[in-house]
């Protein structure tokens, strides 16, 4: 065998293989980056609607440009709490059908355009000014990587046609029987699982196919393969989280091998000629297997492209309206098979242990809702020091604020510490912003829940000394305590739309907050001097002002903060 042959052939393969990876990569992350609050925006539409689920994760698969990514994303946010089990289900089936989108963009016949394509945009990504237009050109760029290196890897498949031994080894590979299927179909999910990435897995097929190294049969069933495979990262993505991530990661597989294993048994008799069928009726192929010589006196076989394009596409769909109907049932299902661990509530941040930093726009809009939940815990710690001013005794409440004070500070931590991972990715200069925002708010949320508790412990101290606040200081005390509160609820509820006016009214709010604290301070002193206190009870009172007037600076920072002011 000629050595410096099988040198070339594999330079050709693995630079055309890595090439094609990074320029899926680039195509996702600048889609990515233009689209993503639209993207941000569907997840958020995400109801009870079946078929809304599925369009959404249709529609964010073909910008994410890739399957694993967005069941990944899925899983996130069933773990976090964002979606139901059931709304996660609908997105994994979407995701499903948009992963076949990939098959028709290498459908195209642009191959011998992806090198000029992927040069022209990277100048205009390397000196344009503009954003948009940067990531438009870091997109079109991607895609010209994802042509160029498919062409490189079909010049790398040439030369094995006329070698034996690999003519050898590929004849041992023919969907022709029902055992040759399973075969096929174990194949393209073990290289599927091995390279992590069903596109990459379906650019090698489409490579072999057009080589005529797989006839069209054995092509589409190791297309069929590649969906076991890509279920394999949701599963790893799965482990160590919450009972309903895990329940979406086995629908994912589930949902995949039940259909695979139900296509392969009509895959010879029925499916494969319904697809010919189809393409001649429909596309004007009357041969999938049809090929064109090229200069070099080459076989091309140009059609099956659209083939495999079509078993993928008809695979994916028909799965998806079989299983589509028993969505809740399915639900149901895996929720009595799989239980909730022991313990599990007692994890405050789920939905931030493992991230998918390739789609950033999704790692913000967890961060957002992990932030959202830190506000509403941190604000019900001011109705439990209500509860506390109301009934000293009251040691349910004081456990709650101390409790609770405790988790908000890991949160922060957990929170800043995933920030900073995402932040280290290719993010849009809007979403660099809103981390920004995310890392402020998360600071501010925490010292609001250290003074709330600073407070509660002024309570303790005087009452393990035998003492309580006066009663003109308890009444200040109560007043103040509802004022903040309410406040912090209006700050806490106000939606993304309603942000700035609610900055606006906490900044007024805030003064006069402010106006009364210093009344209270004049009144104290002057209290002081006309009778006699304990000189505990005079500290422990202005120190509980302090605390307050921190807080009411605090949640004007909020406010600004979620308004985009920092």
């Amino acid at each position: 065998m000629d050595t410096d042959l099988l040198m070339k052939m594999a330079f050709s393969l693995v630079g055309g293989l890595g090439i094609f990876l990074l320029g899926m990569r680039y195509m996702s992350e600048g889609l990515q980056t233009i689209t993503g609050p639209s993207l941000r925006r569907m997840i958020g539409a995400v109801t009870d609607n079946r078929i809304a689920a599925v369009i959404t994760g249709l529609l964010v698969t073909c910008f994410v440009q890739s399957s694993s990514v967005s069941t990944v994303m899925a899983i996130g946010f069933v773990n976090s709490g964002i979606m139901a089990l059931h709304q996660a289900m609908g997105v994994i089936l979407g995701a499903n059908i948009g992963t076949t989108i990939t098959g028709w963009v290498l459908a195209l016949k642009i191959g011998k355009y992806g090198l000029p394509i992927l040069g022209v945009c990277a100048f205009i990504y390397l000196f344009s000014k503009r954003e948009r237009t940067r990531y438009i050109a870091l997109a079109i760029m991607g895609v010209g990587m994802i042509f160029f290196g498919l062409e490189l890897m079909k010049n790398g498949f040439k030369p094995m046609k006329s070698l034996p031994e690999f003519q050898a080894w590929f004849n041992t590979f023919h969907a022709n029987s029902y055992f040759g299927v399973l075969k096929c179909v174990a194949v393209g999910c073990i290289l599927t699982f091995i390279v992590q990435s069903s596109s990459a897995t379906l650019g090698i097929t489409i490579a072999l196919a057009t080589q005529g190294l797989l006839d069209f049969q054995t092509a589409g069933a190791l297309v069929l393969g590649e969906n076991i495979g890509t279920t394999i990262t949701a599963m790893l993505a799965s482990i160590g989280a919450a009972a309903n991530a895990r329940r979406a990661a086995y629908f994912h597989m589930l949902f995949n091998v039940v259909g695979v294993f139900v296509m392969t048994i009509i895959f010879i008799p029925i499916y494969i000629p319904g697809i010919e069928w189809l393409l001649a009726k429909f596309s004007g192929i009357p041969d999938v297997m049809a090929f064109k010589v090229d200069e070099m006196g080459v076989k091309e076989y140009t059609s099956i492209t659209i083939g495999i394009a079509t078993v993928h596409s008809v695979f994916n769909i028909a799965n998806v309206i079989i299983f589509l109907p028993f969505v809740r049932v399915i639900a149901r299902f895996l929720e009595r098979i799989v239980p909730d661990s022991p313990g599990s509530d007692k994890h405050y941040l789920t939905g931030l242990d493992f991230a998918d930093f390739e789609t950033g726009w999704a790692a913000i809009e967890r961060s957002k809702f992990e932030i959202d939940r830190m506000g509403v815990r941190t604000q019900e710690m001011m109705d439990n020091l209500k509860a506390v001013l109301e009934d000293v005794d009251d040691d349910v409440a004081a456990s709650k604020i101390f409790e609770r004070e405790n988790i908000l500070d890991n949160v922060q931590k957990e929170i800043t510490a995933f920030i900073t991972d995402v932040r280290g990715d290719v993010l849009s200069h809007e979403l660099i912003e809103e981390s920004s925002a995310h890392l402020v708010l998360a600071d501010e949320y925490e010292s609001v829940s250290d003074y709330i508790t600073q407070i509660l412990k002024l309570c303790i101290r005087l009452r393990e000394d035998g003492l309580g606040f006066l009663g003109y200081q308890m009444v200040e005390m109560k007043s103040l305590n509802d004022r903040l509160n309410s406040l912090f609820k209006k700050i806490i509820s106000a939606d993304d739309e309603a942000v700035s006016v609610v900055s606006v009214t906490a900044e007024t709010e805030g003064e006069a907050i402010k106006k009364e604290i210093r009344k209270y301070r004049t009144n104290h002193w002057s209290q002081v001097s006309e009778q006699k206190m304990n000189p505990l009870l005079i500290t422990s009172y202005s120190d509980v002002l302090v605390s307050y007037r921190k807080i009411n600076d605090h949640l004007v920072h909020i406010a600004s903060a979620r308004s985009g002011v920092l």
